[in-house]
């Protein structure tokens, strides 16, 4: 005869105790970081012309890369093939984030897909052609005005970096009206845009004309280079691989910290979000927005920091002490902001 079996009844719940909660679809996903085939989805997802450039961006890193081995020719000291090499790199990456970005929306899709559109045709495929194709020529891309199709194409890059300036604000408008659970992440896209807009901005610095050139001008003499991204001294002295200067002050570091604020805030945000399930103070959106803003400010200031030694002619591995103590005052700011955060009682805020 079988014997029936019993289920076990569930244990009993003291009156009013909550039901065990299932993980949130958030703390599953902190636990299972997208690997790269989610990724490339991801990007697809978001905006496809801009997810092929940016792999196109890596394959032509690749290109350089191996061009810098096999290609003997050195431009302006460097091999003629690291400057797009690192231009890739870059662009590949400001592609990749922004179509990342454009994954995560729900408002203006339209819109943000012209936008989106519009970045690549009008601001990265001008300026990554121009300048692969000076390399293969082995001549400078930038300031160079030696002759008629050098003009054209330093024309066509100024063009292209007032498009992508314009298409950065107006893409990073939209993206921060978007609606988000996660109060840090829209403080880390629109002080990123603002970041990496002023760090753009910078750029333009480069384009005036030297003293030197100047007086060249005045002279009725011909000159082949417009403006420099060296100040204050004879250059002739680089960093492995950056190419950035050792012997006078280049604008170009300021640069290029300014327009990865786009990359590195974000980045900062999403990791306060993993981090919640170890530390409990991170699980507040209130506590993890408050941190975004305090890197954000130190961030920017960084950039300020180095934008200001440069423009006073040092080298960025060369500052005197006024720069050394400016960088320590931001550090301990930055420090006593974080610390703020951390000791400050608990808000009525929403969690993650």
């Amino acid at each position: 005869m079988n014997t029936p079996t019993r289920t076990p009844s569930p244990t009993p719940r003291p009156h009013g105790a909550a039901a065990p909660s299932a993980p949130t679809p958030a703390s599953a996903e902190r636990r299972r970081p997208p690997r790269g085939g989610a990724l490339w989805r991801t990007l697809l997802q978001g905006h496809r012309p801009l997810a092929w450039f940016a792999l196109a961006m890596a394959v032509l890193a690749l290109w350089c890369a191996a061009g810098a081995l096999l290609d003997g020719r050195v431009v302006e000291g460097e091999p003629t093939w690291a400057k797009p090499f690192k231009f890739a790199v870059s662009f590949g990456l400001y592609a990749g984030t922004v179509a990342a970005m454009l994954a995560h929306v729900g408002r203006f899709r339209r819109t943000l897909w012209w936008l989106g559109t519009a970045l690549v045709a009008l601001f990265l495929v001008p300026e990554i052609a121009v300048i692969t194709v000076q390399a293969a020529r082995g001549v400078p891309s930038h300031f160079n005005v030696s002759g008629a199709l050098d003009g054209t194409l330093y024309g066509i890059m100024g063009g292209a970096a007032y498009a992508g300036w314009l298409l950065t604000l107006a893409l990073g408008v939209l993206l921060v009206l978007q609606r988000r659970a996660d109060t840090a992440m829209t403080w880390a896209i629109g002080l990123g845009v603002l970041v990496s807009l002023a760090g753009m901005s910078t750029g333009y610095l480069m384009t005036a004309p030297t003293p030197e050139q100047i007086q060249a001008m005045e002279s009725g003499a011909e000159v082949a280079m417009v403006g420099s991204h060296g100040v204050g001294g004879t250059g002739a002295g680089s960093m492995p691989v950056t190419g950035w200067e050792t012997r006078q002050g280049d604008l170009r570091v300021a640069h290029f910290v300014g327009i990865h604020a786009l990359q590195v805030l974000p980045l900062v945000a999403a990791g306060l979000l993993a981090a919640a399930d170890r530390f409990p103070r991170l699980r507040l959106a209130g506590v993890r927005a408050r941190l975004v803003v305090v890197a954000g400010l130190g961030y920017a200031g960084l950039g300020g920091l180095l934008l200001w030694q440069a423009l006073r002619g040092q080298a960025p591995l060369a500052p005197d002490a006024a720069t050394l103590l400016a960088a320590g005052a931001l550090a301990a700011a930055v420090a006593a902001g974080v610390a703020a955060v951390l000791a400050s009682p608990p808000r009525a805020a929403a969690r993650s």
